[in-house]
């Protein structure tokens, strides 16, 4: 701060000089707004956000003379004057990309939650598509055999149970076993800013959670890559060749609006913020909102007919078989509810005691997205949220301890 004082003032003396006879007042009012935007356009400048994507500097040295495979989706874009995808963005620096790998909702992000992907080929590029969301979750080694590095840029959300972590952790494994080097382009993530939820248990691991973390890990991508290799998850503890592009000026604890929406049901920031306490739900006979506008930020059913809020699923794109589609549903609209910093169970309590059918209430894959089979035995035996977020306390200071280790952002 001095210099800049030492500068302004010496700019001071020299307008004097040049102006002896002006308006005192006039100068003052003149310099001190030169000096206001010069210091604010200094502090703008420290505070910008920049992207792995957008330190092209630090990966391109990576990429001449080699063949490149992109695991990527619709995020993966520069925003300068107009949207501009990676894929597009390396084509035109001449690198040589053989592959493209899509994970869950495609390459161009608009295919229903769940819905197997096929293999196909790019039509405005004309490059192999391979689709980590159908028959493989993993690379085969033919898919992968001619590549000599792989890029992963994929915009997360901060949520256990959203796929990408999978799809990352199978991309790592795949490319250690095949002596391929991994770079991944860090992002913000719009969670990052708490640590909360169970803690995965082994009995309840899927490809909607292979690893022991809560619901919600406060790390950025490039974070938990660092801690999958780290802690050796790959599959016979092999250990990837990562490289990780960092952001600039990331802090966890901002809240960042994202460029673009993650997956097609994931719509806003209300709707990423309410994700971790709202996807319990899918194992539910509730609806959270697909086939409306208000994905994950609504919650309802048919028989919850003295509710004063409504809505009715339709079929649209993201959602082609909504739950209770075309069903008149009742229940809560949670939009303007409080910015989150934990997880909220109370939804999730209340809906289970006002259901008329308990037997059914949670589905046979609830225990994959709560990361346990005790919370689902927790709310049948009429526990508190209290009580419930109190039994998960030592696995969570546990894990920030492991955590830690990794982190690379304040």
């Amino acid at each position: 701060m001095k210099y800049y004082f030492y500068i302004f003032y010496n700019l001071k003396f020299l307008m004097q000089q040049i102006v002896r006879n002006s308006n005192p007042s006039f100068f003052n009012f003149l310099f001190k707004i030169t000096f206001f935007l010069l210091l604010t356009s200094n502090l703008n400048g420290q505070n910008k956000l920049v992207y792995g994507i957008e330190r092209t500097d630090q990966y391109i040295k990576f990429l001449s003379d080699k063949k490149i495979g992109l695991v990527t989706n619709h995020t993966s874009k520069f925003y300068v004057n107009k949207p501009i995808h990676l894929v597009d963005s390396l084509i035109n620096r001449g690198i040589d990309i053989g592959r493209i790998f899509a994970p869950e909702h495609g390459f161009r992000g608009d295919v229903d939650n769940g819905e197997k992907i096929e293999n196909s080929v790019d039509l405005k590029t004309k490059i192999p598509i391979v689709s980590l969301y159908g028959n493989s979750r993993k690379p085969t080694q033919d898919d992968i055999s001619e590549l000599d590095l792989i890029i992963f840029d994929i915009q997360d959300v901060g949520a256990r149970f959203y796929t990408y972590l999978s799809t990352l952790h199978y991309i790592m494994e795949a490319s250690a076993e095949n002596g391929i080097k991994v770079i991944v382009l860090d992002r913000p993530n719009p969670n990052g800013h708490y640590i909360d939820g169970p803690v995965l248990e082994n009995n309840a691991k899927s490809f909607r959670g292979m690893h022991n973390v809560p619901i919600v890990y406060g790390m950025t991508i490039g974070e938990y890559a660092l801690m999958i290799n780290g802690e050796k998850w790959l599959k016979n503890k092999v250990v990837c060749d990562l490289e990780i592009i960092e952001m600039i000026g990331y802090d966890r604890r901002k809240k960042y609006k994202l460029k673009e929406k993650p997956s097609p049901n994931l719509p806003n920031e209300k709707s990423i913020n309410l994700y971790p306490s709202l996807c319990f739900f899918e194992q539910t006979p509730v609806s959270i909102g697909r086939g409306t506008n208000l994905q994950f930020q609504i919650i309802g059913h048919p028989d919850w007919i003295e509710k004063n809020f409504s809505f009715k699923p339709v079929s649209m794109v993201g959602a082609k078989y909504p739950k209770h589609n075309g069903v008149l549903c009742y229940g809560h609209n949670l939009s303007n509810t409080k910015y989150l910093s934990k997880i909220r169970l109370d939804w999730l309590i209340n809906s289970y005691n006002e259901s008329k059918d308990k037997e059914n209430f949670f589905g046979n894959s609830f225990h994959e997205i709560a990361g346990n089979f005790d919370l689902e035995k927790q709310i049948k035996m009429g526990l508190n949220q209290v009580d419930i977020r109190a039994s998960w306390q030592t696995d969570l200071e546990n894990f920030k301890k492991i955590r830690k280790k990794y982190l690379i952002y304040p």
